[in-house]
Order: C-alpha cells, then sequence, then structure tokens
C-alpha cells in the first residue's frame, strides 16, 4: 500500500458481513490504519510483537452511543494483521 492509501476493509464479525473505510497512514518509520466504525475514526498500530492494537479509551468502548465492541476491534486487529502478512 502507497502511503495514506485507503481501502475498503472487510470482515465477517457475529455471521455479518462489515465493511469500513480504512486507511493506511505513514508517520516516519511507524504507521497506523484509521478505520471509520460508523462516524468514529479508531487508529489500529502494531505492536512490539507486529499484533495489532486499536487505540481506544476505556470511555469509548463503554460509551452508549457508540458501537466499539472489544470483540469488533479484535476481530479487526486480526483482519489488519491478516492482510499485513500476505
Amino acid at each position: 500500500m502507497d502511503m495514506d492509501e485507503r481501502f475498503l476493509l472487510e470482515l465477517t464479525y457475529k455471521g455479518e458481513l462489515l465493511k469500513y473505510d480504512a486507511q493506511l497512514r505513514q508517520y516516519g518509520y511507524i504507521h497506523r490504519i484509521e478505520v471509520d466504525l460508523d462516524g468514529i475514526p479508531v487508529q489500529f498500530e502494531p505492536d512490539e510483537e507486529g499484533n495489532y492494537r486499536a487505540l481506544v479509551s476505556p470511555e469509548q468502548v463503554a460509551s452508549k452511543e457508540n458501537n466499539l465492541e472489544v470483540g469488533l476491534l479484535q476481530a479487526i486487529a486480526q483482519k489488519i494483521e491478516s492482510l499485513h502478512q500476505s
């Protein structure tokens, strides 16, 4: 992927095909992938072991106004890891 490239992230979660707009953002030697989860931008970045983690606050996950389920964030991180490895 090129710097700041936009792409469609597709994954199956709880038996449902989900599609999210995503964007690769390059910051010097590191990168993050920003995923738009129904209007909520969530950044994913690789940790020291190459696994992706979501950068969200506990308040964002617990908030009733948004749909940020921990399981969904984990599924997105796994999907990004699989894309990065291929």
